[in-house]
């Protein structure tokens, strides 16, 4: 059983690996906005990459996520309840949200703050699907990385019926291999609807307002479902030589060369093959060698992770340490306030946009960003997460669940 990937309990790697996501988006941002991303070079290019901290947000979301449904599908446990689940949900999402909402709002869109239905696409999340916003770019100021949330909770309500249709047509298998080979191939149908959508956006016209919504970024969901799977299944192998458990074996024990893997397929993104440095209107095969790239770069980044075992390991040193578990504690905080920072910062120093220097404004926004995330992870998030006891079992659909 210590060969086996952890299924159970918290994974504190992974807190390390939300860590990694939140500040990276936090320095794509910042570089931007100084436009140090903007340059021409290398180096540039691939601080512009930033942005896949994104993706492996999402892929944390099918990971985690969908393991319950994953594991009645695999072993027979009971069916994971949703209205519970969604309670969860909402209560580890909204009221941190809705306060950097409010705060952004006043500060930035007074005109807009006093009339309810404007109000109402963004607390419910749903900006990604207004087709003629009052706003500019992906969303209002000081909420511009919001578009990405607006994609998870899409896929929060769409995951109970995915797993649904999942388990219609995997759960018929006659053992926990075959019902998992079945639940991959599933998988891998769709995430392929990804590709089918940005072939979508580009033909017979452009429509690039469709990239924000969640069938563009389904294949990454799907890349943390498919680990999810691959380590349940390992653990239902009786066969310590069986192919399954071998393969998380392999990953697991070559975590620095799927690292060495995930650094040069960035680096192949930082290239133009990836497309442009800000979030702008791309071609057909740029989109499609983006979704590639970025997919190929946080499975090889994140399935070494996914597959740990209980046991103590290097990749566990380096991202559950007691630094790495706190900054994954306050990460969805340094998400949320981040660009409540930034442009507060500088219309507090009267710096113009794409100005600045990059050292200065990095170590001065994400202090601040760090301690608003802190005083918001004990004050609200935590708090929040608190009423989870009040979720009847009923609604908790079972310990597992």
């Amino acid at each position: 059983m210590r060969d086996l990937p952890a299924v159970d309990g918290h994974l504190d790697a992974l807190d390390g690996i939300r860590a990694v996501a939140s500040f990276s988006v936090l320095f794509y941002h910042v570089a931007a906005q100084t436009g140090a991303s903007l340059r021409e070079g290398f180096v540039s290019g691939l601080i512009a990459r930033g942005d896949i901290g994104v993706p492996i947000f999402f892929l944390l979301s099918g990971l985690l996520l969908y393991r319950p449904w994953a594991r009645q599908v695999i072993e027979g446990t009971p069916t994971p309840g949703t209205p519970g689940y969604l309670w969860r949900r909402a209560l580890r999402i909204l009221p941190a949200y809705w306060l950097v909402v409010v705060v952004a709002m006043v500060l930035w869109a007074p005109q807009a703050a006093g009339d309810p239905l404007k109000w109402l696409p963004l607390l419910l999340l749903g900006q990604n699907y207004v087709t003629g916003p009052w706003w500019e770019g992906a969303s209002p100021v000081g909420l511009g990385q919001m578009w990405s949330l607006s994609v998870e909770m899409s896929f929060y309500l769409a995951l109970p019926v995915i797993a649904l249709v999942l388990r219609a047509v995997a759960g018929r298998g006659a053992s926990p291999r075959a019902r998992a080979v079945r639940l991959l191939f599933c998988v891998g149908a769709l995430a392929s609807v990804s590709f089918i959508w940005t072939i979508l956006m580009h033909v017979p016209v452009h429509r690039p307002e469709l990239g924000l919504w969640l069938p563009r970024m389904l294949v990454y969901f799907c890349a943390g479902m498919a680990l999810a799977i691959v380590s349940l299944w390992a653990n239902a192998e009786p066969d310590p030589e069986a192919p399954v458990r071998r393969l998380t074996r392999g990953i697991r024990e070559s975590w620095f060369t799927c690292w060495v893997i995930a650094a040069f397929v960035l680096a192949i993104a930082a290239t133009p093959i990836a497309g442009g440095r800000l979030f702008e209107l791309q071609d057909l095969w740029t989109d499609v060698f983006e979704i590639v790239l970025y997919t190929a770069f946080v499975l090889a980044f994140l399935s070494p992770v996914a597959l740990l075992t209980a046991d103590p390991s290097p990749p566990r040193s380096l991202l559950g340490n007691r630094v790495m578990r706190y900054l994954g504690r306050i990460s969805y905080g340094v998400f949320l306030w981040q660009f409540v920072v930034i442009v507060a910062w500088y219309e507090l120093t009267g710096q113009a946009v794409f100005s600045g220097d990059l050292v200065t404004t990095l170590v001065v926004c994400t202090a601040l960003t760090v301690a608003i995330a802190d005083l918001t992870h004990r004050l609200v998030e935590a708090p929040a997460q608190r009423l989870y006891r009040l979720i009847p079992r009923a609604l908790g659909g079972g310990r597992r669940a």
